[in-house]
């Protein structure tokens, strides 16, 4: 892998708009998908192997484990398993399906095994996305009126969930049922970046509890710990990182997607890594995200 500092390119692949990586410990692969052009990427974390990609019949923007044998992945219209083995998709439920402006975006599995979900509108319409916590079929809608939900992550100890509308600014946490994932009060600000030099974009908690984001046209990833502070800023060698999950078989690595998604020639030109995904070493061991429960 081509390394820069502290940080190594997974995958030459450039991504439209990388979002939703996960990753497997059982096979020490790596996950993640383009939305924009509905691939999904897979690629051991260890080796030189190119990463395989598998087109898929719809946007994806999340990719989350169920077992070693299928996948979750959040899609336009609802939730679907992907079986590994061979690529057969089959419907979970339904998501917004009447709303066919929208697509899904950010999602995280909570330790119970519910997923929180965020929709949004495709061309990034003010107050249209919501966040969903979804418990095997049934969907309840958390919060809406969001235009860009992100950052969605948990606590390691489930009772505490935090998101961002990226185009407002504002990170929240929220106090939940740590057996169901459910909140249990209102949301409250946790940092306001409303002002700073770019956007808070996908989010992942380390063993510690600390925050990680990517900071969306700032290219660096950010710590926040849980009193809500700013306690770290590590560049990373892309204008605009996406999203980043724990990777490695000892976690304790940042996997980082990034895009390329808004970026004329000249921006494209300036931002040689553009789109591409890296592994970033961030002095952090982290959590493994946890499986979706299809019983739920």
């Amino acid at each position: 892998m081509d390394c820069s500092y502290d940080a190594c390119v997974l995958s030459q692949v450039r991504c439209h708009l990388g979002e939703g990586p996960s990753y497997d410990p059982r096979t020490d692969t790596a996950w993640w998908v383009d939305i924009l052009e509905a691939r999904l990427f897979e690629k051991p974390v260890a080796g030189s192997r190119k990463a395989l990609i598998h087109v898929l019949p719809f946007q994806v923007s999340d990719v989350a484990a169920i077992d070693g044998f299928h996948q979750l992945l959040a899609a336009e219209d609802g939730l679907y398993v992907r079986a590994i083995r061979d690529g057969d998709i089959r419907v979970l439920c339904p998501l917004e399906e009447e709303l066919t402006g929208n697509r899904s975006n950010d999602g995280r599995v909570h330790p119970s095994g519910a997923l929180w979900i965020g929709t949004m509108d495709r061309d990034a319409a003010k107050g249209r996305g919501s966040i969903y916590h979804v418990a095997g079929t049934r969907v309840r809608r958390l919060f809406g009126g969001l235009t860009v939900p992100n950052g969605i992550s948990f606590s390691p100890d489930g009772a505490t969930g935090y998101f961002v509308d990226t185009d407002e600014g504002v990170l929240r946490r929220v106090p939940l049922d740590p057996r169901t994932g459910l909140p249990s009060g209102p949301p409250a600000t946790h940092f306001d970046h409303r002002g700073g030099e770019g956007g808070i974009d996908g989010a992942a908690v380390d063993a510690e509890g600390l925050i990680w984001t990517a900071r969306f046209g700032a290219a660096c990833l950010d710590a926040y710990n849980p009193d809500g502070e700013r306690v770290r800023t590590v560049p990373v060698p892309v204008r605009q990182p996406t999203c980043p999950t724990f990777a490695g078989r000892d976690l304790d690595r940042l996997l980082v997607t990034s895009a390329y998604e808004g970026m004329d020639a000249a921006a494209r030109a300036a931002d040689p890594e553009h789109g591409r995904t890296f592994l970033v070493d961030v002095g952090a061991r982290g959590l493994l995200e946890p499986a979706f429960r299809l019983g739920a």
